[in-house]
């Protein structure tokens, strides 16, 4: 299993997308400084995630996120957390 997903940091106020193949350990190295660009702040949480089959599929979906401008993420995130 492989997954993409998108966490947020209120310290921040931003987005961060990625994807990966254990959810919980990636979470564990943003909020610990382990990953470069969110080493600055530990307050990283999980907003959204998508399950795929390959690392191919997730990692189209998460270049898809990456172009995503900010209010597109969030009626995204909204919406699946609102169905």
């Amino acid at each position: 299993m492989f997954y993409t997903y998108i966490l947020y940091s209120k310290i921040k106020d931003v987005y961060y997308k990625g994807f990966t193949s254990n959810l919980e350990s990636r979470l564990q190295k943003h909020n610990s400084g382990e990953s470069n660009y969110t080493a600055s702040v530990n307050d990283w949480e999980i907003v959204y995630s998508c399950t795929f089959d390959s690392k191919t599929e997730a990692l189209k979906e998460e270049k898809r996120l990456k172009k995503l401008n900010r209010l597109s993420l969030e009626k995204l995130i909204s919406s699946k957390n609102n169905p």
